[in-house]
């Protein structure tokens, strides 16, 4: 099975991880098996990456960390989109619908 590279995917992984936070806050765990479900597999976040975009978008004020006690009396770290995330995540979609308009004029039906 062809799967993505991480090199290919880098500049949208924030999206990915703002379009779950969009739905309902989420910790890193639960957000790398989201995204590997809903990409059927063919995309596996690296924990290292996965961290680091947090880290990143907390600083830029996209998403914001709260702790949380869960099920089994462990704190997590939760993550929530704010308002300037959203904003941001309305950025990123459009950028990719022109990122995919330039690149399908460069790939080949025919092989």
């Amino acid at each position: 099975m062809v799967t993505i590279s991480s090199d290919v995917i880098r500049g949208y992984n924030d999206t990915m991880i703002l379009f779950l936070l969009k739905i309902a806050p989420s910790y890193g765990y639960e957000i790398s098996k989201n995204i590997k479900a809903l990409t059927s597999e063919k995309y596996v976040i690296k924990e290292t990456t996965l961290y680091s975009a947090f880290t990143r978008m907390e600083e830029n004020g996209y998403v914001e960390s709260y702790s949380q006690e869960a099920d089994n009396g462990k704190r997590r770290t939760y993550y929530r989109i704010t308002e300037k995330g959203k904003a941001y995540y309305n950025e990123k979609c459009e950028e990719w619908k022109l990122t995919q308009e330039v690149v399908e004029k460069f790939i080949s039906e025919a092989n």
